[in-house]
């Protein structure tokens, strides 16, 4: 994500109207922020904390698969492959297409889902448009999940995108590789996936070969400090 300086945008773009200066312009790279991840107890408090059915297995999609909000908002009853245990994500980002593993607790979930709300064509069908079906806002996923984390008690940021960064990091450190969570996740640059070695438990299994040296011990250091001189 890059940001144009503002007074050389408004100076250029919008007072001179000099659009193609916008090329030109610097663009320094704003700061990527690593998301907050939950631990599994905290997925766990954050689904139990659903308001009812509806809420809960929006979650447990949300979280089970790792699609994007708008993914999950658009999934249709069609998608779903019981017998080969997959989820059809149909013109995903890019317009592209993948499957998705279903697991059984999320396969039963459904299935009781559907057999209370009993939805037609959307997974998620739209309470005002019920009787044409039409699916559910994006938004109304990550309000979703915001009240769920409220209710929960859980104090780090939780929207669909950082559920999405659960899944993927809770793949990484169950030994999955990021070839395979790069084509689950839909990425087309392996780079991309590769930010959640930084969320990933893993970094605490890297040799560190600070490790290797043979230091004195910290307590023989003297307590005191000067400041050093200048040159």
């Amino acid at each position: 994500m890059r940001t144009t300086w503002p007074h050389f945008d408004i100076f250029f773009v919008r007072t001179l109207h000099r659009h193609e200066f916008r090329e030109y312009l610097p663009c320094p790279k704003a700061p990527r922020k690593l998301p907050n991840i939950l631990n599994q107890e905290e997925v766990t408090r954050l689904i139990d904390a659903s308001s009812g059915l509806f809420e809960r297995t929006l979650l447990m999609v949300l979280y089970g698969t790792g699609m994007r909000r708008s993914e999950v908002a658009r999934l249709k009853i069609a998608d779903i492959d019981s017998r080969r245990m997959v989820i059809h994500v149909v013109n995903g980002k890019g317009r592209k297409d993948r499957d998705l593993p279903l697991s059984p607790p999320l396969l039963e979930t459904l299935r009781a889902y559907w057999r209370w709300l009993k939805p037609r064509t959307y997974l998620f069908p739209s309470r005002m448009h019920r009787d044409c079906e039409q699916p559910i806002t994006d938004k109304i996923v990550w309000r979703v999940c915001t009240e769920a984390a409220k209710r929960a008690g859980i104090r780090k940021r939780v929207t669909p995108h950082p559920v999405r960064h659960n899944w993927a990091t809770h793949l990484l450190e169950a030994g999955t590789d990021l070839r395979t969570i790069q084509l689950l996740l839909g990425h087309e640059d392996l780079e991309v996936t590769a930010r959640y070695l930084h969320l990933s438990q893993h970094l605490q299994q890297v040799a560190n070969p600070i490790e290797e040296l043979q230091l004195s011990s910290v307590d023989q250091s003297r307590r005191c400090f000067r400041r050093p001189r200048r040159p």
